[in-house]
């Protein structure tokens, strides 16, 4: 048996399985659930409580969760399930790399801490105006679609305001992305702004950052430097200078 709740106007939803939950569970509940959020919000999340009396599913379940995963790929911003099954908590967890949003697994006794962190939001971007042409991008914790979203107008904004566009990227606070769908989003930031970008400075304490400015320099052309944090005010007078 599947029971559903939704919250956050409908782009929550928390889904608690009892019982075996069969193919008509998923067809009749859950899959009509997801559909009708999907109509409204372009991304929902997804709580899913297994607790002790859930006795797993049968083969036509299983097929059906596996058809509403794809079915709907890139519709879930975040996914959490609570549970004390091992079993479901190791397959999750091997499945979560690959999906395109967030996905963690919570203990039972975790729920509320799930509750919380389906809810929250994980990452932000600020966009800080400079002197002159120079404006700061600061990255922090990890950035889901929405996150770039609503960086992309602030930061058209503060280009139109000036006389050419540099750009002081900083690193110091960023986690990563949220799943592959938050990356894309990343990439394509990127793409529609680099053709106005004249030079970029990039602040970070992690090597994968030294090399990623490296190859972006080589492949992007444009004049970019590495600064680690303690060099910030070196960067912001090598972005101004010339």
């Amino acid at each position: 048996m599947i029971t559903i709740t939704t919250h956050m106007d409908g782009a929550l939803i928390e889904a608690e399985l009892t019982g075996e939950v069969t193919s008509r569970d998923y067809n009749n509940i859950l899959v009509p659930a997801v559909e009708k959020a999907l109509t409204e919000h372009d991304r929902i999340r997804l709580l899913v409580i297994m607790g002790q009396d859930f006795e797993g599913y049968d083969l036509g379940a299983a097929w059906a969760d596996t058809k509403l995963g794809l079915g709907h790929w890139r519709g879930f911003d975040r996914v959490a399930v609570v549970t004390d099954h091992r079993w479901v908590q190791t397959g999750v967890r091997l499945a979560a790399p690959i999906m395109p949003c967030p996905v963690q697994v919570f203990d039972l006794a975790e729920l509320e801490t799930a509750r919380r962190w389906i809810r929250e939001s994980l990452g932000t971007i600020h966009v800080i105006g400079l002197d002159g042409p120079c404006i700061q991008v600061k990255l922090q914790g990890e950035l889901d679609p929405e996150a770039y979203e609503r960086a992309e107008g602030d930061l058209d904004a503060r280009i139109r305001e000036r006389d050419g566009f540099r750009l002081l990227l900083d690193l110091t606070e960023f986690e990563g992305w949220q799943g592959i769908s938050a990356l894309g989003a990343h990439f394509d930031l990127v793409r529609n702004h680099v053709p106005l970008l004249e030079r970029a400075a990039i602040v970070g304490d992690k090597e994968w950052q030294r090399l990623a400015q490296r190859v972006g320099s080589r492949l992007l052309k444009v004049d970019t430097r590495f600064f680690s944090p303690d060099e910030m005010e070196q960067a912001k007078a090598w972005l101004a200078e010339g």
